[in-house]
């Protein structure tokens, strides 16, 4: 697996699975429904954003994360980022090295923290993994989301020093 900065091209192996996850319901909060227009300018940032992608050894890829800054202005200094993985490629910890290569970049870029807004509480793998990537919970935002079969549950906002 190689982590390296998306392309326009790579869209075509994005979309599919970010439209699958979206469409769940269960781990973002956008709507389920999302355009591939919109998805497409919500994910493939500019700059100073970044978006990687994960891809095998045969070009498929196989997860992919923006990287911007969390608030404007005074706030820019502490990175935001979202991190999707196609279904087929969980397990092969994908997650794992877009989530050490991201912070590696938030680094390089100067940021001084990284914030997650809005973690599903439900979403025990995501947790798990930015726990052990030294993330803790500094907020929650109490029945912030509407899980599809679970009905409302908490949202946590998860943050880290670089």
């Amino acid at each position: 697996m190689r982590i390296r900065a998306a392309t326009d091209a790579d869209w075509a192996g994005v979309w599919p699975f970010l439209r699958e996850i979206v469409a769940a319901g269960d781990t973002y909060t956008w709507p389920p429904d999302v355009s591939e227009a919109t998805a497409r300018e919500m994910w493939l940032v500019r700059p100073p954003g970044r978006t990687v992608v994960a891809v095998d050894a045969d070009g498929t890829v196989l997860g992919s994360a923006k990287l911007v800054p969390n608030q404007a202005g005074p706030g820019d200094h502490v990175a935001n980022a979202s991190f999707m993985v196609a279904p087929a490629a969980a397990g092969r910890g994908v997650g794992r090295a877009l989530g050490e290569h991201v912070l590696d970049l938030a680094r390089a870029d100067g940021y001084r923290a990284m914030q997650f807004n809005a973690v599903v509480a439900t979403n025990t793998r995501a947790v798990a993994l930015w726990r052990a990537l030294g993330f803790a919970v500094v907020g929650r935002i109490p029945e912030g989301f509407r899980h599809p079969s679970e009905g409302y549950v908490d949202l946590l906002v998860m943050h880290r020093r670089l």
